[in-house]
This record gives structure tokens, C-alpha cells and sequence, in this order.
């Protein structure tokens, strides 16, 4: 029931704030899906398979961007916005364990970036299934670039998550954490591209192992935080 409170009480913050709903969690994305559609229907019609192959990859890559930075971008504000607010000290001088509080506040931002992300990518494949030429879609539709949007994205996301909620309860001004989270959540991003690529050839062991990697990760990431949440220091600078 705590972290219920924390999810809704964050949902409903979200929903007041102009700069998540307008900013990150629309025009962002929209900013992400435009180059990939552009490319999409300005493709030539006649191209070698390797380069359709690249250029899809290239166009999906700015669609992993979505679980990678929008999340990044909310989960940074998330202790240290609640500082700036004055709302954070009364919320932990309440009952509410650590690790629960973090969850909540992980939820909260999970929940709304899978929505936005999948909703992004069906619009992506739609448009590639009514107006792309036979060529893209096939590149498209028979890789392995769905399976990859599709099971990278929530791991993305975790990852994203944690490290901007560990940069945030560590951080003393919100552009600086949002800032750091952003940069922090690119390497995973880079290998994940340089599959698209085929730099790294894709096999099953490979997408397993990084898979297994990210989701081993995304579940211990609230113990790990928990364990760098230091309560005392923050509700401290939440006096100051």
C-alpha cells in the first residue's frame, strides 16, 4: 500500500508538471520518431540489402533512445525535485522504508515510458506497413529488429531508471543529475546499436546474455540504491 501511495502521489505529480507532459514524455519522442519516419519514406526503392538492413537499424536505434533518455531525464528529478519542492522531507520521516519509496518512485516512471515508447514504435510500424516500399519492409518486419525493440525496451528502461534515481538522491541540482543520468545511460544504448548494425553480429546467445545481463540489473537496481540511500543526509538537505 506504500508504494501504491508513491506511484499515484508521483502520477498525479507528473500530470502538473508541464515540462514531463509536454516536454519529455511528448515532444521527445516525437523528436526521436521523426528522423527514423523521414528516412523511412525517403528510402530508395532500389538499395543493397545491407544498406536497407543498416538504415533500418539506424532508424530503430532512435526509437531505443525513448526508454534510454525519457526516463533517464524523469527519474533524475525524482528525489532531488522532491528536495527542491520541500516535499521530501515529510514523506521520509513517514514509515515508509527505503527500498519501498524507491520502487514507487521506479513505477511511476516504468509504467508511463512503456506506454509512450510501444505506442512510438506501433506508430513507427504502421507507417512502415502502409507507406514503406517492399524492400524496407521486409528489412523491417523479418530481422531481428522488432524482437530487439521489443525486449530491449523495459530493460532500457530499468537500467535507465536506477541510475538517475541513484544520481538523483546523490545530486544537488536538477539540471546537473538530469544532465549525468542522460550520459550514464548511453553505453548500454551503444552496444544495442552496434548489434543494430550488425558490428556485433546478433545471435540467440548474444541477445540472451544481454538480456539476461540488463534484467539481472533492472532487479537488483533498488537494492543497490537502497543501500546508497542515505535518509539522514537527505531529509538534512531537505532543511537547509
Amino acid at each position: 500500500m506504500r508504494v501504491k501511495a508513491i506511484v499515484v502521489k508521483e502520477l498525479n505529480d507528473y500530470r502538473r508538471n508541464r515540462f514531463v507532459m509536454v516536454f519529455t514524455m511528448t515532444l521527445l519522442p516525437l523528436i526521436f520518431i521523426a528522423a527514423p519516419t523521414v528516412q523511412l519514406l525517403v528510402a530508395p526503392a532500389v538499395e543493397a540489402s545491407s544498406r536497407l538492413d543498416s538504415r533500418v537499424g539506424l532508424s530503430l536505434l532512435y526509437l531505443l533512445l525513448i526508454p534510454a533518455i525519457v526516463p533517464s531525464m524523469v527519474s533524475a528529478y525524482s528525489v532531488i525535485g522532491e528536495r527542491e519542492q520541500g516535499t521530501l522531507e515529510p514523506i521520509l520521516i513517514t514509515p515508509i522504508r527505503s527500498d519501498e519509496f524507491l520502487i514507487g518512485k521506479a513505477l511511476a516512471v516504468i509504467m508511463p515510458t512503456l506506454v509512450v515508447a510501444y505506442t512510438i514504435f506501433g506508430i513507427f510500424l504502421a507507417v512502415a506497413a502502409l507507406f514503406a516500399h517492399s524492400g524496407m519492409r521486409t528489412a523491417i518486419f523479418s530481422g531481428s529488429h522488432i524482437p530487439i525493440q521489443v525486449v530491449f525496451t523495459p530493460l532500457l528502461a530499468g537500467w535507465s531508471i536506477w541510475v538517475g534515481i541513484a544520481i538523483s538522491a546523490r545530486s544537488s541540482d536538477v539540471r546537473v543529475a538530469q544532465q549525468l543520468s542522460v550520459f550514464a545511460n548511453l553505453p548500454p544504448v551503444a552496444i544495442v546499436a552496434l548489434i543494430g548494425f550488425n558490428v556485433i553480429t546478433p545471435s540467440l546467445g548474444l541477445a540472451l546474455g544481454l538480456g539476461a545481463a540488463l534484467l539481472l540489473i533492472d532487479a537488483l537496481g533498488w537494492r543497490a540504491v537502497a543501500a546508497m540511500f542515505d535518509r539522514e543526509r537527505l531529509i538534512a538537505g531537505a532543511r537547509r
